[in-house]
């Protein structure tokens, strides 16, 4: 089992920007990349950003340019570095681990991302 606990949400107005972290702990071992996702009120979860124990990384079309991901393998955290915030990227941010069949049943809380215009 794994642990995720995201921090690092909160208000901001549009343009601005956040760090948000992501601290697992427990089985990780296995897993071989961590991701960010993000879910709306009313939409369905969808995945933001994703970056491999490699230090390879891949973005939505719509954060390209706007977010990076970053992983720090000694404190097992991964980060999300979000510039020029825009209302639409109002959400709640999640992180998860992936293994080889896929990513962790298992999810943290949460942190709220509000982006005001």
């Amino acid at each position: 089992q794994v642990q995720l606990v995201e921090s690092g949400g909160g208000l901001v107005q549009a343009g601005g920007s956040l760090r948000l972290s992501c601290a697992a702990s427990g089985s990780i071992a296995g897993f071989n990349a961590m991701g960010w996702f993000r879910q709306a009120p009313g939409k369905q979860r969808e995945l933001v950003a994703t970056v491999t124990t490699g230090g390879s990384a891949n973005y939505v079309d719509s954060v390209k340019g706007r977010f990076t991901i970053s992983r720090d393998a000694a404190k097992n955290t991964v980060y999300l570095q979000m510039n020029i915030l825009k209302p639409e990227d109002t959400a709640v941010y999640y992180c998860n681990a992936r293994g080889i069949v896929g990513w962790s049943k298992y999810w943290g809380q949460g942190t709220q991302v509000t982006v005001s215009s």
